[in-house]
């Protein structure tokens, strides 16, 4: 357990309303009169002059505090459950988010499911409020920047009833500027009812390595310049929304087989491929007016050979990122409890070089205690000067000013209603998935299956947990969607392992349907999921396969009559493959990425633009 007395810079307990009151009103006299225009001004402007008076008031404590976005776990700022206290205490040193606000300042908060912050929407929105109210109490109090990493399709940190929308990689298989604009529009506006203001999305990776163990099917695509437009659309629906859009992972996670998250990636592109390949999207990003970008923790020796990961380098970030590509818009780390960024320094050091290197926020450090105080020392030893803070500060809160945060922090429940999870936003979500839905295989037009000669359907593989708080399990999901399209069908998990028992069950199964839709997850040369569709191949029915995840999985079952690629396992993915092996609407889908043969990668069996339909 954190020493709870270390680095206190304030009270932990909760302020009056009435102070609540007089410390927003004043932070509004003094940084909102200029309005929604706020951020944007030069150096010279009313607005910054107004910014830097505030700065200039702050304790160096205060100023430390404001570079840190961190977790805390709980649904209540102030009453959270008994065993969130506890992990609040055993990770932070504190008992709640409106205590974590008074000791350590912090400029932002991250919001995760597993940390119990995102129950339902209501929820949310007091969370939310409770924070400002907490933080806006204290002296010289600033509005929270509160985010999530709400990228839709496997990583999504709202679940239902908020809309949830179809992953990059499905909406790069749709192909449509517009679809990706309105996901970021609405998936915004969502957002902002619930006093999230800034998103850690889109994923500007360029997805290159079939193997890429951590983007994948997070990316747009393969191809620079169509993931460079959705990237560019979707910045554009995000912010209209008001929420903070977040260009990711700079500077390219896309062609590396090493997750970061447990190990140091390396890339080996030349500077001139990563000018082709990875710079687009970001160039892309910083021209739609993108108010942050995140750094990623990996090194790339033909921009850095220090041996630095990204996040920790200042030719990367200040050579690069600010000087080259002209941007001088918030630069927030990937978390640092991730591995890529541990493994050559200490935590202490880490957050010290970031900012050295022209980081803006210091996203969930491991040890926040130990994080802020290292900061803190760096500033009193000379290793950072106040001055270099106050460039970060400038940034932050010229973001939380164009945001809106101090004129109105606060979200209101009537605002929730009107806005999370409503019919056409649901609607809309549904129609754009039914666009991304990619036919790769269709062998003597078994597709689309006919409720005459196809009335029952047995619907077996893979079940990995729901990945966005959304119904699941997957077969569940495809068996249920099937019979509201009046089929008549059972589910059966077999997991993404199956056992020989179990293939055996699901092919004894399969012999008393009229056809086999199986959902298949990532499968290998090696993936017992692989003999699954081949024994059921071996029944003689109609076998249909339904890629929940990658769409390279066509590549290990050639023997299969019928494949689709959904590229997530989320319910909205789901339907809309029902829907299409239904024929209820045509397969509009083409593949963003290119799918090598199995026994010869460098052979392409399905270029990008394959998607074939009715």
């Amino acid at each position: 357990m954190h020493d709870t007395g270390t680095g206190s810079t304030g009270s932990t307990a909760q302020p009056s309303r009435r102070t609540v009151l007089a410390a927003t009103a004043g932070v509004t006299a003094a940084l909102a009169a200029a309005g929604p225009s706020y951020a944007s001004g030069s150096s010279g402007s009313p607005d910054d002059r107004r910014l830097r008076a505030h700065i200039s008031r702050m304790t160096l404590e205060e100023k430390v505090g404001q570079l840190f976005v961190m977790r805390v776990y709980g649904h209540s700022a102030t009453a959270p459950d008994q065993a969130d206290i506890d992990a609040n205490l055993k990770e932070i040193g504190v008992r709640t988010a409106a205590e974590l606000v008074a000791r350590y300042r912090v400029g932002g908060i991250i919001y995760f499911a597993w940390a119990h912050n995102t129950r339902d929407p209501h929820q949310i929105a007091d969370l939310s409020n409770g924070i400002q109210r907490a933080s806006l109490g204290l002296p010289r109090g600033l509005p929270v920047l509160i985010s999530t990493d709400q990228e839709h399709g496997i990583v999504a940190r709202v679940g239902k009833p908020a809309t949830l929308f179809p992953g990059a990689m499905a909406v790069g298989a749709g192909g449509s500027r517009s679809d990706a604009r309105t996901l970021g529009r609405i998936a915004g506006a969502e957002l902002r009812a619930m006093g999230i203001r800034q998103d850690y999305s889109p994923v500007a990776d360029v997805n290159v390595n079939p193997a890429n163990p951590v983007i994948g099917v997070r990316s747009f695509g393969a191809e620079p310049r169509a993931v460079a437009a959705l990237v560019a659309a979707e910045v554009a629906g995000y912010q209209g929304s008001g929420v903070a859009a977040t260009a990711k992972h700079f500077p390219g996670h896309g062609d590396t087989n090493v997750d970061s998250h447990t190990g140091f990636p390396t890339i080996t592109h030349s500077r001139e491929l990563w000018e082709k390949l990875d710079a687009p999207p970001f160039r892309a990003a910083i021209a739609a007016g993108i108010d942050s970008i995140m750094t990623a923790h990996l090194m790339v020796p033909a921009l850095d050979d220090s041996g630095d990961p990204a996040t920790l380098s200042r030719p990367i970030l200040t050579g690069i990122l600010r000087e080259r590509l002209g941007y001088d818009g918030v630069v927030v780390t990937d978390s640092l409890g991730m591995q890529g960024v541990r493994t050559k320094y200490g935590d202490a050091r880490v957050p010290v070089l970031a900012l050295k290197a022209g980081v803006d926020q210091l996203l969930n450090p491991p040890n926040l205690d130990l994080a802020w105080n290292a900061v803190l020392t760096a500033v009193r030893q000379g290793e950072l000067t106040e001055a270099r803070l106050d460039e970060s500060i400038l940034r932050v809160l010229r973001l939380k000013a164009r945001l809106g945060l101090f004129r109105s922090p606060y979200v209101s429940q009537g605002g929730v209603d009107r806005t999370v999870g409503i019919r056409t936003h649901l609607r809309t979500a549904d129609r754009i998935a039914e666009r991304t839905t990619t036919l790769l295989v269709n062998e003597d037009r078994l597709l689309p299956l006919s409720r005459r000669r196809h009335p029952k359907v047995l619907v077996v593989g893979a079940d990995p947990a729901s990945p966005s708080g959304t119904t699941g399990p997957p077969t569940g999901v495809l068996a249920g969607a099937l019979s509201e399209l009046g089929f008549t069908a059972t589910a059966l998990s077999t997991g993404t392992a199956p056992s020989a028992t179990t293939i055996a069950k699901a092919v004894a199964a399969a012999r008393d349907a009229d056809a086999v839709v199986a959902a298949t997850y990532n499968v290998t040369a090696g993936s017992s999921q692989k003999a699954l569709v081949e024994q059921l191949v071996a029944t003689g029915r109609p076998i249909v396969a339904v890629a929940i995840r990658n769409p390279y999985d066509i590549a290990q079952l050639p023997s299969v009559p019928a494949c689709l690629a959904a590229y997530s396992w989320t319910d909205v993915e789901l339907r809309a493959a029902a829907r299409v092996i239904a024929g209820r609407v045509k397969p509009r889908g083409k593949l963003p990425v290119d799918v090598q043969r199995a026994d010869d990668p460098e052979q392409v069996l399905y270029p990008v633009g394959h998607g074939l339909s009715y």
